[in-house]
């Protein structure tokens, strides 16, 4: 996990959704809500994005439950503190933006 770490759009959205645990189709709809519709990911793009993103430890597969054949997935402390630095790094882009443009009207 690197200092000048840059999320992209859909991941800091899968991570976000993943706040509380969540089953590939909410997290699909999670992101495209929270996005205002930005955000769509196609199911080959987001079960791409999950492998990927269990691979680096930012999220972990939930074991399945007899109730749900649907797999599970849940954010790890890694994947929270990726998100809480990609927080930061976003709002120190708005703070600048705003400082900059302050006299515009955004």
């Amino acid at each position: 996990m690197g200092e000048n770490l840059v999320l992209t759009e859909s991941t800091y959205y899968i991570l976000l959704s993943l706040y509380t645990p969540q089953h590939g189709y909410g997290i699909m709809q999670q992101a495209q809500q929270l996005s205002g519709g930005r955000v769509r990911l196609a199911p080959g793009t987001l079960y791409g994005a999950l492998s990927a993103l269990c691979d680096k430890g930012w999220i972990k597969p939930l074991p399945l439950s007899r109730e749900s054949r649907k797999k599970e997935y849940q954010l790890t402390s890694q994947g929270l503190l990726v998100l809480k630095q990609e927080l930061a790094r976003l709002r120190q882009l708005v703070e600048n933006g705003e400082a900059i443009l302050k006299e515009e009207q955004v």
